[in-house]
């Protein structure tokens, strides 16, 4: 199919474009961008006037729950939810039920993603057998069998010699391990940030330290071992400074932070929502601020959306009963745009998309996050003047749960286009 995107402000973080051109898809690549590529004759023109074309966003934490969870989401929700949030690639973590840790499962997964044609899926498979942090799972027959990294998701590995093991291994091969720093023991009954806000509620708290501990026997080990990895969800300033000076370093060392955290703290609890209730727990606006500044100097590469979808039984509970967790993928183009818009001219729209597009595909190591001429047409068309009301009924994803409900956010998607073929217009 071609397609002809005219008029739009075109964005390519990944090569520093931006202007006013037209873009060209055929056979489900980009072709060409400013003029036409010759015998071009369109398919489909879509009329992006007053609208940016930016590559598809590239999620790095997307739970799709299923095989095993069904009850709270279905791949057609989720998907569709993706889509309609100009997500055009995600990655889910393995804590399924079972768990991703054979390739049967890791096939029928990506088998089922592809027949409905709407977002690329791309699996973490198990570090370990059932996430239970003892025996190594088949990394090599999982890799060929389409996953694209090892995670534990939330389950911690007890034992730091396996955890060597794994690292090992992964760095033969040249795996990258997903982990997410949180100690296992000081962090096991937490279920808010260790503050005085947690305190005055009566809370239980999972101590920054919790995060810091974690970070420094993975550091230790990478240094042992050579390994890469990439840390999950950081949620602390101390976390942050440990991962910059790692960097620095030399180690092959990543890192994301969750949408929520970018905007959120302890003190979005408010009267125990239980929206609020999240992993790693919303952290003070100290964190919060170095999480900014980790964004604008290179030390977090990404923002992710790390959609959980719970359902109502689960959610609409006492805080400290209800399961953490937020829908994300709907919210992620406009949470991005928001940093921006508070980050002042710190923050522009290339380097904002740069968080949820080159980014996270190089992070990643998959296809996408580029409009460069030859890549997959994975393509975000929005608007980024529209401004929406974040409202449960109107997401298409069957979690409805967010902290951020009533929210005013700005960024619209219009069009989604996935490998050439556009899956979702807005009406």
């Amino acid at each position: 199919m071609n397609i002809h995107i005219q008029n739009g402000r075109v964005i390519d973080p990944a090569k520093g474009t931006d202007a006013r051109q037209d873009l060209y898809i055929v056979d489900g690549a980009i072709a060409a961008i400013g003029a036409a590529p010759a015998g071009f004759r369109a398919d489909e023109t879509i009329d992006a006037q007053g609208l940016v074309v930016a590559p598809g966003l590239v999620d790095l934490s997307a739970r799709l729950r299923e095989p095993g969870y069904e009850y709270k989401a279905t791949l057609e929700s989720e998907l569709q939810a993706a889509i309609q949030g100009g997500v055009t690639s995600l990655l889910c973590p393995p804590d399924t039920d079972p768990v991703l840790d054979e390739p049967g499962l890791v096939e029928m997964l990506r088998h089922r993603a592809r027949m409905m044609n709407q977002a690329h899926v791309y699996p973490l498979g198990a570090l370990t057998v059932g996430l239970k942090g003892r025996a190594l799972t088949e990394m090599a027959e999982l890799t060929d069998a389409g996953c694209v990294g090892f995670s534990q998701a939330d389950e911690p590995i007890l034992d730091t010699t396996v955890l060597l093991r794994a690292l090992q291994y992964a760095q033969t091969f040249g795996y990258t391990v997903w982990l997410r720093p949180q100690d296992a023991h000081l962090g096991r009954s937490g279920i808010a940030h260790s503050g005085p806000i947690a305190s005055r509620l009566g809370l239980t708290g999972v101590p920054v330290m919790a995060e810091t501990i974690a970070l420094h026997t993975i550091f230790e080990l990478m240094r042992a071992t050579g390994a890469r990895v990439h840390l999950c969800r950081m949620s602390s300033g101390a976390g942050i400074a440990l991962v910059r000076a790692a960097k620095r370093e030399g180690l092959q060392v990543s890192c994301d932070v969750s949408a929520n955290h970018v905007h959120l703290t302890d003190a979005d609890i408010g009267f125990f929502d239980p929206n609020a209730r999240l992993t790693p727990p919303l952290r003070s606006q100290r964190d919060r601020d170095a999480i900014r500044q980790g964004l604008l100097d290179g030390t977090i590469d990404a923002i992710c959306s790390d959609h959980t979808p719970v359902d109502d039984d689960e959610k609409l509970l006492p805080f400290g009963e209800a399961s953490p967790g937020a829908t994300g993928l709907e919210l992620l183009l406009s949470l991005a745009l928001r940093w921006m818009d508070e980050g002042g001219r710190d923050v522009d729209l290339t380097r904002a998309l740069a968080k949820i597009t080159a980014e996270p595909a190089r992070v990643a190591g998959v296809p996408g996050g580029s409009l460069e001429v030859g890549s997959p047409a994975d393509i975000c068309i929005f608007d980024p003047d529209a401004r929406w009301t974040v409202n449960a009924r109107a997401l298409a994803s069957q979690g409805k749960h967010t902290p951020f409900l009533g929210f005013d956010l700005r960024g619209q998607v219009r069009h989604t286009i996935v490998a050439g073929k556009p899956v979702y217009r807005r009406a």
